[in-house]
C-alpha cells in the first residue's frame, strides 16, 4: 500500500470516526422525538376522553326532569307528557323510558325509528339493577349502532323505586370530535374494544382494520408506532373512555406526523453528504501535498540505501519544513557520495597496490628461478642430470608465469567485452574427463575423493571456456578441501542445464559469500592465488546466458552451482 493510500485512509478516518456515535445520538434523538410526537396524540385522545367524560357527567343535571317525573308517577298519572318534554329538552335523548322497580317497561316515548326497533324492555334479570337502586347512581352503558347512529343506554333510579331508561346519541358528540384534525390526516375516533370505529354514512370512514386496532389496544402501550392499511400506514395514541368498552383513537398518517423529522433527516442527509464530500476531497488533497514529499524522500531513501548517491527529491514537490527536510537530503546524498568516491578511491589504491605487490611477486620469483637456471646451465657446471631437473623446473616457472598472464588479461578482456563464447554441442561426459584426470593427482595428494557424475550428453557452450569454468571450481574445491570429497555433477531439468562442484571442505560464512566473485578478492589470503578464477568463472556463465551460484556453512562444505539455459527451439 502506498504512503499516499495510507495517508488518504487516516483522514478519512479521522473525519469519519466522530460522525458515527453523531450518527447513533442521533437516531436515540429521533426516536426519543417520534414518541414525543405520539405523545401529543395521545395527550388529544385523553382531552377527547376527559371531554366525554364531561358529556356524561353533565347528563345528571339535564335528568333534573326525573323528580318532576317521580311525583307523576306517585300520583298515578301517565307520565308521557313528561317524557316527550324531556325529549323536546334534550335532542341527543333518542327515548325515554319507565322501568318497574322489578325492571319491566311500565312507559316509552322517543324517536319512532327508535322505538320500532326496540322491543319491549325487560331487564328483570339485570343483577345490576338492585345495586344501582340502593347507591341511587346514574349508570351508563357501551356504546352501540342504531339506526346508523352511535348510541348510548343510561339508566337512572327514581326516588318512587322506579327507574327512567333512556337511549341518548353520541352523533352530536362525535361529530364535533371528528371534526378536529392533526395537520391534514390526523383525525380522533371512537373505537370499540373490537376494534370497530363508530362512525355513520355522513362521516369519515378510515381503512382501519379491525383486528389491527384491536392488536394495538391489547399491547397495553397508549402509543400506536405502526398501523398499517393496504394504502399507507398510521400512527397515533389512544385512550380510554368513561364509556365501557370504548377508545378515543387519535391516528395520522406516518409521512405527515413524521414530516418534520423526514425533513430533518433530508437537511442532516445533505450536511452529511457536504461534510463527506469536502473530506474526501480535502483528504484527497492533503494526503496528495503530504504523501508527494514522503513518496519521493521515500523512494530516494531506498536508491541511496542500494548505494544511488545521484538520486535527487525536487524541492519544488516539499512545502513547509519539507523543503527544509528535501534541501537537507539532497546535501547528505552529494556529501555521502563525496565520501564514497574517496572511500572508493582508498580502496582501488589499496587494491592495486595489494594486487601489484602480489602479481610483482609472482612474476618476480619465476623470472628470478629462470635467470638462476639460465646462470647454472650457462657455466656448464651442471651435469647431464641436473640440466634435465632445472629444465623441468624451468617449464613449471614459465606455466606459471603464463598462467597468471593468462588471467590478467582474461580480466582485461572481460572489462572490454571481449569475451563471447563461440557455442557449439559439447560432450560433457569428455569434457569433466579431462578435468578430473588433470587434477587427480593434487587430489590424491591431499586423499581426496574426486568424481564426476553426468545424466547429460551434451549441451550448448563454448567448450573451452566451459571446461576452464569447471577447472576453476573443482581446482578451488580441492584448494579449500582438506579432507573428504569434491564431486561435479551434471543435471538437467525442463529448461535449464546444471553443473554443481560440491565440496567437504572449510565453507564460507554469510559474509565471505558477499564478495567472493570480486575480481583480486581472497577469502583466505594463505591460499594460494590472485582472486580472479571466480571473477572470470562468472563473466564466462553470464557470457554464456547463465549463472553462478554458491551456497555454503561453515564447517560444512561448499556447492557452486552452474545453470544455463536450454536453447528455445
Amino acid at each position: 500500500m502506498s504512503i499516499f493510500s495510507k495517508l488518504f485512509k487516516v483522514f478519512l478516518a479521522v473525519v469519519f470516526m466522530p460522525l458515527i456515535p453523531m450518527l447513533f445520538l442521533l437516531a436515540y434523538y429521533q426516536a426519543h422525538l417520534k414518541d414525543n410526537i405520539l405523545e401529543t396524540h395521545a395527550n388529544l385522545a385523553q382531552i377527547v376522553s376527559s371531554s366525554m367524560n364531561q358529556h356524561i357527567e353533565d347528563l345528571t343535571w339535564r335528568l333534573s326532569f326525573a323528580q318532576h317525573l317521580t311525583d307523576v308517577l306517585q300520583e298515578g298519572k301517565n307520565p308521557q307528557t313528561v317524557l316527550q318534554e324531556a325529549l323536546n329538552a334534550n335532542p341527543d335523548f333518542l327515548m325515554l323510558a319507565v322501568l318497574s322497580s322489578a325492571g319491566k317497561e311500565l312507559y316509552r316515548a322517543g324517536d319512532k325509528q327508535i322505538l320500532n326497533q326496540i322491543p319491549a324492555l325487560n331487564l328483570q334479570n339485570d343483577p345490576s339493577l338492585p345495586q344501582l337502586a340502593k347507591d341511587s347512581r346514574l349508570s351508563v352503558s357501551s356504546f352501540d349502532v342504531v339506526a346508523g347512529r352511535p348510541i348510548s343506554e343510561f339508566i337512572y333510579p327514581l326516588s318512587n323505586g322506579e327507574f327512567l331508561y333512556g337511549i341518548m346519541s353520541f352523533f352530536g358528540f362525535l361529530s364535533r370530535v371528528q371534526e378536529q384534525r392533526i395537520g391534514l390526516t390526523g383525525r380522533i375516533y371512537i373505537v370499540d374494544q373490537e376494534g370497530q370505529v363508530y362512525a355513520n354514512d355522513y362521516q369519515y370512514k378510515p381503512a382501519f382494520d379491525a383486528e389491527t386496532l384491536k392488536d394495538a389496544f391489547a399491547s397495553k402501550n397508549h402509543l400506536i408506532k405502526s398501523l398499517k392499511t393496504p394504502q399507507e400506514t398510521y400512527v397515533g395514541a389512544f385512550a380510554a373512555s368513561p364509556i365501557l368498552g370504548a377508545y378515543v383513537t387519535v391516528l395520522q398518517l406516518k409521512s405527515e406526523a413524521y414530516r418534520s423529522i423526514y425533513y430533518t433527516n433530508i437537511i442532516i442527509a445533505l450536511f452529511m453528504l457536504s461534510i463527506a464530500t469536502l473530506a474526501y476531497f480535502g483528504a484527497l488533497t492533503f494526503a496528495e501535498r503530504l504523501g508527494e514529499p514522503i513518496e519521493a524522500l521515500s523512494h530516494a531513501a531506498q536508491e541511496v540505501s542500494q548505494g544511488n548517491f545521484d538520486e535527487k527529491v525536487e524541492e519544488e514537490i516539499g512545502w513547509g519544513e519539507f523543503k527544509q527536510l528535501i534541501a537537507s537530503f539532497n546535501q547528505m546524498t552529494a556529501d555521502l557520495k563525496d565520501y564514497q568516491v574517496l572511500q572508493l578511491q582508498a580502496q582501488v589504491s589499496e587494491m592495486k597496490e595489494q594486487v601489484f605487490r602480489s602479481v610483482a611477486h609472482d612474476l618476480r620469483a619465476p623470472l628470478l628461478g629462470l635467470q638462476g637456471y639460465l646462470y647454472i646451465l650457462q657455466s656448464g657446471k651442471a651435469s647431464e642430470e641436473e640440466k634435465k631437473k632445472y629444465l623441468e623446473m624451468m617449464s613449471q616457472a614459465a606455466r606459471n608465469l603464463s598462467s597468471l598472464l593468462e588471467d590478467v588479461l582474461d580480466v582485461s578482456r572481460v572489462q572490454a567485452g571481449m569475451m563471447s563464447p563461440q557455442k557449439e554441442s559439447v560432450e560433457i561426459q569428455r569434457l569433466l574427463k579431462n578435468v578430473t584426470e588433470t587434477l587427480a593427482p593434487t587430489a590424491a595428494e591431499k586423499g581426496l575423493d574426486l568424481s564426476a557424475q553426468t545424466e547429460v550428453d551434451r549441451l550448448p557452450a563454448d567448450p573451452k571456456l566451459l571446461q576452464r569454468v569447471i577447472m576453476n571450481l573443482v581446482s578451488n574445491a580441492i584448494k579449500f578441501t582438506d579432507k573428504g570429497f569434491v564431486r561435479v555433477r551434471v543435471f538437467q531439468d525442463e529448461k535449464s542445464y546444471f553443473l554443481t562442484v560440491e565440496d567437504s571442505g572449510i565453507g564460507l560464512s554469510e559474509q565471505e559469500i558477499k564478495g567472493l566473485f570480486q575480481k583480486y578478492h581472497q577469502v583466505h589470503s594463505d591460499r594460494p592465488g590472485y582472486g580472479l578464477g571466480l571473477f572470470i568463472s562468472r563473466q564466462i556463465v553470464q557470457a554464456h546466458g547463465g549463472t553462478l551460484e554458491v551456497s555454503s556453512r561453515p564447517g560444512k562444505g561448499s556447492t557452486f552451482t552452474v545453470i544455463l539455459p536450454k536453447e528455445i527451439k
